[in-house]
Order: structure tokens, then sequence, then C-alpha cells
């Protein structure tokens, strides 16, 4: 099947008109990326605005006096969600500066190594990089396969690449080109019994996954909650474990170096103030969690059943319209899934594509008005297309997309 990207090809498909609800996505958008950077409902919206207005009233006293009591509460409240102590927790901006803070606290060597895998967030996986780079170190990548039959796969590819050097694996709970499960608990418990520590990059996890970071054992784990959560963008944690919370040091250096507070941990106080910034993101994922909690009668697991169910019958519809058997099993999908599509423009060596670069992924939303991801993976031409589902999703949009690809292909027949 051969899908040309030619934007001048006319779309005959009509444009399903979602209920957007709360959501202020644009109703005549087919807006099928909340896994880029998900989307924040307007009662989340108006949380944080009430907490900007408290702290415009009065700043001075807001971020001294008000800000680490709200800061212990939003702790308190999202820790029993996610299975962990309070005490454990700290707020960053990304799950990508909660990676390059557990990076860069590592004392690494010459020799050491660091293991990746190929369907790695490259934002991350550039952080490791960097500290192996300086350390004299080496980055050691694990080629999992896509599409692919089982879990044992990845478990398989990644201990191949235990030797006795290796400090550390980052290690995707939901892999952001492929989107893939990936079985974390089994490979937790492998590497802990290598003597190797992983560091989770859960960006796409809470709010998709149900979460239980005391019994996972990860040295390390990170979250986005402006994804699946739909808080505020900015809204992130990372979660370490005991034993290892007096290495870590967060990527700015502040205040809390050298203060003498000793109501919380040396590793929160550090963390919780790492220069003035706007911390209302942060203290929005109460009412995120709260609102989503809501939309179900069954709470937010609920949501996480609906999500699956409908991004696992949209997989099947795009697979249906290429002609291709589904890439990797149910129980490796969470709310997001992965098609791979016919190979694409080749860029030359060195080369990496912007966000939106592909043509197709262009044309989708110009002539069709479709928001949906097309990545260069894992390398040119070789790409994937990715779809999300989230609560204001329906299936007339996976069809529209469906249809258009259908149609793009029929113009190049």
């Amino acid at each position: 099947m051969s899908i040309p990207a030619d934007s001048s090809v006319a779309s005959s498909a009509p444009l399903p008109v979602a209920e957007r609800g709360p959501w202020g996505l644009d109703p005549e958008l087919v807006f099928l990326n909340h896994g880029s950077f998900g989307a924040c409902p307007a009662p989340v919206r108006a949380a944080q605005d009430e907490f900007r207005r408290r702290l415009e009233r009065s700043p001075v006293q807001f971020m001294v006096n008000e800000l680490p009591v709200l800061l212990e509460e939003t702790r308190a409240d999202l820790a029993p969600f996610v299975g962990a102590d309070p005490r454990d927790l700290v707020f960053v901006p990304n799950a990508t500066t909660a990676v390059n803070s557990v990076v860069r606290s590592m004392e690494l060597a010459a020799g050491d190594e660091l293991i990746v895998t190929d369907h790695g967030y490259n934002a991350c996986n550039n952080a490791l990089a960097y500290a192996a780079e300086r350390a004299g170190a080496q980055v050691v990548v694990a080629r999992v396969p896509f599409p692919l039959r089982s879990a044992d796969e990845v478990v398989d590819a990644i201990l191949a690449c235990v030797t006795p050097r290796t400090r550390l694996a980052l290690l995707d709970h939901v892999t952001s080109p492929t989107g893939l499960v990936l079985p974390i608990e089994r490979l937790v418990g492998e590497l802990r019994e290598r003597g190797v520590e992983t560091l989770v990059d859960g960006a796409h996890a809470v709010g998709m996954l149900a979460l239980d970071l005391d019994a996972l054992g990860a040295g390390y784990y990170t979250s986005n909650a402006h994804k699946w959560l739909c808080a505020p963008k900015g809204a992130a944690f990372l979660h370490v474990r005991r034993d290892l919370q007096p290495t870590v040091r967060p990527a700015v250096i502040s205040h809390g170096a050298n203060a003498t507070l000793t109501d919380r941990s040396r590793f929160q106080v550090e963390f919780d103030w790492c220069g003035t910034a706007d911390p209302t993101a942060w203290l929005s994922i109460k009412a995120a969690r709260a609102f989503m909690e809501a939309l179900d009668p069954g709470g937010i697991a609920a949501v996480r059943a609906r999500n699956r169910a409908l991004v696992l019958a949209a997989r099947d519809t795009l697979c249906a319209a290429l002609g291709i058997d589904r890439p990797a099993p149910d129980d490796m999908i969470g709310s997001l899934a992965s098609v791979p599509l016919p190979d694409g423009a080749p860029i030359a060596d060195g080369e990496r594509p912007a966000f939106d670069a592909d043509p197709l992924q262009r044309t989708l939303f110009e002539r069709y008005r479709v928001e949906v991801p097309v990545h260069a993976w894992p390398a040119p031409p070789k790409r994937l297309l990715r779809v999300s589902a989230q609560v204001y999703n329906r299936t007339a949009e996976y069809e529209h997309l469906a249809s258009a690809l259908r149609e793009l292909a029929g113009s190049s027949a």
C-alpha cells in the first residue's frame, strides 16, 4: 500500500465533529494526539487560575509560607494514587527534567555502561548520552523488535545487554514512538537481581495505568501528570526509592542545598525550590485527579478501561485500512497504539526530522483536519502512525483517519 503525501488530494470523507465537553479543543479538529502534550479541561484550568490569583495577591506570603504547605497537601493526595509514600515524591516540570536530575547525580566512571532501548524517548536518551560522554561511559542500545509477538521479546533484548559494567537501565513504562506497555515489573526485578538499578520513564503512565510504585521497587520513577491525568503543562513528579535519595540532586541547584529546614528531607527541600517559578501546575494535580475520577461512576479505573478498549478498536480499524496484521499483542497496549506505515522519503545521514516534518502528517492535518503523529522510526524511511484515545475521542474519528489513509492510497494506484 503506497500513501502519497500530496496535500492537493481532496478529502471526500465527512469530518466528524466531536463533543469536546470541558476540553477547549477545536471542535472541527480530529484530535488523536493526546499522548504528545495532553489536553487540560476547563475545571482544572480554573483551579490553576485560582492558585495564580492567590499567588499574585500576596506573592511573598504565598511563595514563602503557603507553598510548602500546599506542596505537602498535593503530595499527600497523589501518593496513594500512585502507590507511594509522600516522603518519596518530589515535583518537577516534566519527566525529561527528572531523568536529567537522576543521571547527572550519578558518579559515572570510564567504562560504565547505561542501557536504553531503541523505543526510548529521544530527549531522555540524549540526557544519558550527555552524561556518558562526560564520564567516558557507554550507552548500550537494546534493540527491541516491532512488530513483536510477546513481552518476552522485550525482556530478552534488554537482559542480553547487561554486563558486569552495567550501572543503570533507562526504560519506558509506555514507549513513546511505538505505544507499547513494557513488562516493567519483570524488568525491574530481573535487573535488580543482576545488580542494576532502573530509571523508569513513565511519562505516559500516570492516568493511563494503575501504579504501585512501592511494590514496583524501581530505583527511580518519573511521570508527567499533564498527559493522561490531564493536569496543566509543567506538572510531573519524580519518585526515588528511600535508600537512593541522598544521592539524587535536582538539575538546578538552589537555596535548598544549604537550607536548615528540618520539616522535610534534604531530597524534598532541594527539589521543592529550584529557583522562582510558577508552581501552580503542580498544585493543580489534585484537581486533575478529582476531575478524572468524576468522569465515570467507576472512577478513573473505568476511564482507563474505556480508553484502552477504544484504542484497541482504533488500531484494528487502521490495520484493516492498511492491510497489515496487528503489530503487538493486546496486553501490551494502554491508551496509545502505533501501526507501521509504508516507507516515507529518506533523509540525509545524521539528520533528525522535526516533530511534524513527515509530509503525510502535514497532509492529514491540512487536508483532513486530523492531528496525529507520524514518526520516523526506528530510522527513516521507516515510519509509524500513532493514535491516542482519551474520553473526548469517538470511534468515528478513527474511521475518518482510516478513510483518509485509504483515499490517499487509492490516489496513488
